[in-house]
């Protein structure tokens, strides 16, 4: 079992022991969000990266294991923060509903 949701980003070719895995998807009414953005921050609010979401709202990040902010930004929405802790060998799976 790979972990990932039913209809999510594939696992394929990643060696989930070795990374530290961070994906999820970005919602409005149930609906995915293709034109958000979502930027990862550091234990102190420092900017790290941002990745666009796909079609289906869907997002990932590589981290280093440890604490993060998830800061999504899309039109007509106030930016959504979630606090998540990322694990080695573990895909944190994060939905964001706008």
């Amino acid at each position: 079992m790979c972990g990932a949701k039913t209809g999510g980003l594939s696992l394929d070719g990643i060696d989930i022991a070795k990374e530290t895995v961070v994906q999820g998807v970005v919602t409005r009414e149930g609906e995915p969000v293709g034109s958000a953005y979502v930027r990862l921050l550091d234990r102190t609010g420092e900017f790290t990266a941002e990745v666009p979401t796909s079609a289906t709202g869907h997002f990932r990040f590589f981290a280093s294991p440890g604490e993060w902010t998830l800061r999504t930004l899309a039109p007509k929405a106030e930016p959504v923060d979630r606090k998540i802790v990322a694990q080695q060998g573990v895909v944190t799976e994060v939905e964001v509903g706008l």
